[in-house]
């Protein structure tokens, strides 16, 4: 025993300690190992709940915005009755003033936030499918107007007269169905009227930047129309793009309109406006008209939580089919317009009562 502790240089109560420590020294790692595991399960689980309610309240603002929305659709529906039966009232009461259906946007507070409500007269707008060769220039100014080089605008439109003509033949600037048979995900020509503006990304040269804007210029979407039924624009209704895409109707005429419209209640303000529309050159003359009486609106609205900078945006089109009823011919929600709706104090857009 005295040599094996002589070999070793231990004596046993030494070796026995050595263990004893050892032992200690694992305990205490397992210890560690339990503490990083809970605490890793800690953090996860407040991580989990924190996820939970921040995806709890943006769930709740969504749907705050999405009624407020849809309550600001339903407001427009109501202005645009109140305006039919208050058009031609002279001194309307202070807080009781129409709406008007140019685009201006009205801001309705509403409890736990807000919604910018605007009004669109379709008959201000070029109707796609109302656009033949003998007015197409309407629609080859608006596009460039709004940005778009001349030679992309000849293809545009010359493809939407091919894509809504029966024929095959082919414009300048057009395609058929030789065209878009060609392409990685062949199609035909539809040869008949458009169903919806979305439509348009089918055709030749159209993009969706062209057709929706991007965010910092509206796109052609914003003044065109199918709904409205008919090949003439409304001079009381139409935007100022829309105006001076008019051959005819210059830049200083169509601020001219614009600004003689702020009261379209007034027989002397129509008259001044009818006098400028007087001047544009046939064949043009017989596509703009001045008018109060229409049937067809398209509304835009978005709600917004709190003071949210981003909002939930919805455009409807309706169309009154008597003195108290109505019908939506488009609705679409969320709609992506609100891209171009600027929610701050320089919007320019009036408080409603």
């Amino acid at each position: 025993m005295k040599s094996a502790e002589r070999r070793t240089g231990l004596s046993v109560p030494r070796r026995k300690s050595a263990v004893a420590a050892s032992e200690k020294g694992i305990a205490l790692l397992l210890v560690l190992w339990v503490l990083t595991i809970l605490t890793v399960i800690v953090f996860s689980f407040s991580y989990t709940t924190r996820t939970e309610t921040l995806s709890s309240l943006a769930f709740k603002r969504g749907l705050e915005e999405k009624f407020f929305a849809q309550g600001g659709i339903e407001r427009g529906i109501s202005e645009i009755f109140y305006r039919r039966m208050n058009l031609n009232n002279p001194a309307p009461q202070e807080g009781m003033e129409v709406w008007k259906t140019d685009g201006t946007p009205y801001t309705i507070p509403m409890k736990g936030g807000k919604c910018i409500v605007s009004i669109t007269d379709e008959s201000g707008k070029v109707d796609i499918n109302q656009i033949k060769d003998v007015n197409s220039n309407i629609l080859r100014n608006l596009l460039v107007n709004l940005g778009v080089q001349k030679e992309d605008s000849d293809i545009i439109v010359d493809s939407i007269l091919d894509w809504k003509d029966p024929d095959d033949l082919v414009h300048a600037n057009g395609a058929e169905d030789d065209y878009y048979e060609s392409l990685p995900h062949p199609y035909k020509a539809k040869n008949a009227d458009l169903d919806t503006l979305e439509e348009l990304l089918l055709v030749k040269g159209m993009t969706p930047e062209i057709l929706y804007g991007n965010g910092v210029k509206k796109g052609l979407i914003d003044f065109i129309t199918i709904k409205s039924g008919t090949s003439q624009i409304n001079a009381l209704a139409a935007p100022k793009e829309v105006l001076e895409a008019i051959p005819g109707i210059s830049p200083d005429v169509a601020d001219q309109i614009v600004s003689l419209r702020q009261n379209q209640q007034s027989a002397a303000s129509i008259a001044n406006i009818q006098s400028l529309v007087s001047k544009v050159p046939p064949p043009f003359n017989a596509y703009v008209t001045v008018t109060g009486n229409s049937v067809v609106y398209s509304i835009d609205a978005v709600g917004y939580a709190g003071d949210a900078k981003a909002g939930y945006a919805i455009r409807a089109t309706v169309f009154i089919d008597g003195s108290n009823s109505y019908k939506y011919l488009y609705y679409k929600s969320p709609s992506d317009f609100a891209s171009g709706v600027k929610n701050d104090d320089n919007t320019g857009s009036q408080e409603a009562q």
